[in-house]
């Protein structure tokens, strides 16, 4: 692999280099190289959900699309199911674990507070001792790592970075609250990011992230942090829960997407007529069909997998990509959208050309 560290002169452009534009050094550009995801094997139906708390199949189908959630195994960590989709993605790349620059793990629940996951992973991978790290950004996590990683490329820091996204969510999910239970479930999706090669015309075009903590209290978790750290107060008030204001969130989810979208679909320099598919954060099937009719976006063009997996936070849109990757439906050349939103309130859009 080639010494990335190197002193380099910058006269002419260098592969992959975007071209100096009379301000500075050119920057590299970005691609994926490759996908990969993982599905816990145990399910959580909606008439399993019957037999637990006050619903029915019907009333969660309608309102937000999901069947099934996938649950991972007892004794199972966040890191071992980001362990299988890295694994693919880097399957995927042609790469090995001793390629990585990186390791960005996008996550709300780690293993543990520490070492992060993504150290955790690094060892798992047997990867080189390179720069690994856990973002918190919730559902918006895939985004802002790959926003994140796509920096440390167009600046030459690194060549390939695995960016993943994983979550073990069920266990922060309490089943006597219907609002919440029927929503989440467990996976891991991945990608490789790499330098682009010269010629290569795929690339992440770009990206709008944002942040609205005003809004912090409409997705919570209260406790487990320095402010209300484990006590038996903890558990007697179910303050170890996952807390969301289901409507609230529903109009700021599909504003903020709607916007970003915009942003970063100007920003690329394409309309809308120029989207080949819109990846949204899989949180509820009404939200994404909001969305995908406010950008204009016909439904046959929206990646929707939530009936299969319901709400993994930072996983969704790894998982969903990987899915629509490796079934055909995205092909290279081809204008991808990535849109998110979550808790903080965090939000943001990813233009790329696959």
């Amino acid at each position: 692999m080639t010494d990335h560290n190197t002193e380099r002169t910058h006269g002419a452009a260098e592969p992959g280099r975007i071209p100096d534009s009379g301000k500075g050094v050119g920057l590299y550009k970005s691609r994926i190289i490759g996908t990969g995801s993982h599905l816990p094997e145990k399910l959580l139906t909606n008439a399993d959900l019957e037999k637990m708390v006050d619903t029915s199949d019907a009333w969660i189908t309608e309102r937000t699309g999901i069947r099934y959630r996938h649950l991972a195994a007892e004794g199972q960590a966040t890191s071992d199911l980001a362990f299988v989709a890295a694994t693919r993605a880097l399957e995927a790349a042609g790469l090995e674990a001793a390629d990585l620059d990186m390791i960005l793990f996008c996550t709300v629940t780690p293993d543990q507070p520490m070492p992060s996951a993504a150290c955790m992973l690094q060892k798992k991978l047997g990867a080189r001792q390179v720069m690994s790290f856990d973002l918190s950004a919730a559902c918006s996590g895939f985004v802002y790592g790959l926003t994140v990683a796509n920096q440390f490329i167009r600046t030459g820091m690194s060549k390939n970075i695995l960016v993943v996204g994983a979550e073990i969510l069920h266990r922060l999910v309490n089943y006597k609250d219907r609002e919440t239970c029927i929503l989440f479930g467990d996976g891991a999706g991945a990608v490789i990011l790499s330098r682009a090669e010269p010629g290569q015309s795929s690339g992440i075009l770009a990206e709008h992230m944002f942040a609205d903590g005003n809004l912090g209290d409409l997705i919570m978790l209260p406790a487990g942090g320095s402010a209300i750290p484990f006590s038996q107060r903890v558990l007697d008030e179910n303050l170890q829960y996952v807390r969301m204001k289901g409507r609230e969130i529903f109009k700021n989810a599909v504003r903020t997407m709607v916007q970003g979208c915009q942003d970063a679909i100007g920003t690329a320099g394409l309309d809308i007529g120029e989207i080949d598919w819109l990846i949204p954060h899989q949180a509820n099937i009404r939200i994404l069909e909001a969305v995908a009719k406010y950008l204009g976006i016909p439904n046959e063009k929206v990646v929707v997998n939530i009936g299969d997996t319901g709400n993994t936070s930072a996983a969704t849109l790894p998982i969903a990509l990987d899915e629509a990757v490796r079934d055909g439906r995205i092909r290279r050349g081809q204008n991808v959208l990535l849109t998110a939103f979550g808790a903080g309130l965090t939000s943001g859009s990813v233009m790329l050309r696959y």
